[in-house]
């Protein structure tokens, strides 16, 4: 049996796999070498400090995620499918390498991030609460 994510090694443990899958996806690929033109030794710690705070409360990330994307959105438009794509990279790279409650968190805020990235990247609030009120007031009329 696969163990749970514990802390901060294990968070660079799985994006270190999944940048290594992402880099050679054909959709994703061109979009993390040839426009974003990672640097993955000083991306990957970054990252991984992210991770570290969205599943253990590190608090070692205090950057803004969304600005990064909104600069890369603007160079190449990032749509659903991307996301999509990432979002399958993610939970089969957490899979493979982990299973528990974090390795589950792991999958489950991925989503959340990913639906809030692209709602904002097409401009809209992302609050799930902002989306479902004006699905709620569309519905009356």
């Amino acid at each position: 049996m696969t163990r749970d994510l514990a802390g901060r090694d294990d968070a660079v443990t799985v994006v270190t796999e999944f940048y290594r899958r992402a880099f050679d996806d054909a959709l994703l690929g061109p979009i993390f070498r040839d426009v974003a033109r990672l640097d993955l030794a000083t991306h990957l710690p970054v990252i991984a400090d992210f991770w570290a705070t969205v599943l253990f409360r590190a608090g070692t990330y205090r950057r803004n995620l969304l600005h990064v994307h909104l600069d890369l959105h603007e160079r190449v438009p990032l749509t659903a499918a991307h996301f999509t794509r990432w979002l399958a990279l993610w939970a089969d790279t957490v899979d493979e390498l982990f299973a528990g409650e974090k390795a589950d968190l792991a999958k489950s805020q991925a989503e959340r991030i990913a639906r809030s990235m692209v709602r904002r990247l097409r401009r809209g609030d992302a609050s799930e609460l902002v989306t479902i009120r004006r699905r709620d007031r569309d519905d009356e009329r």
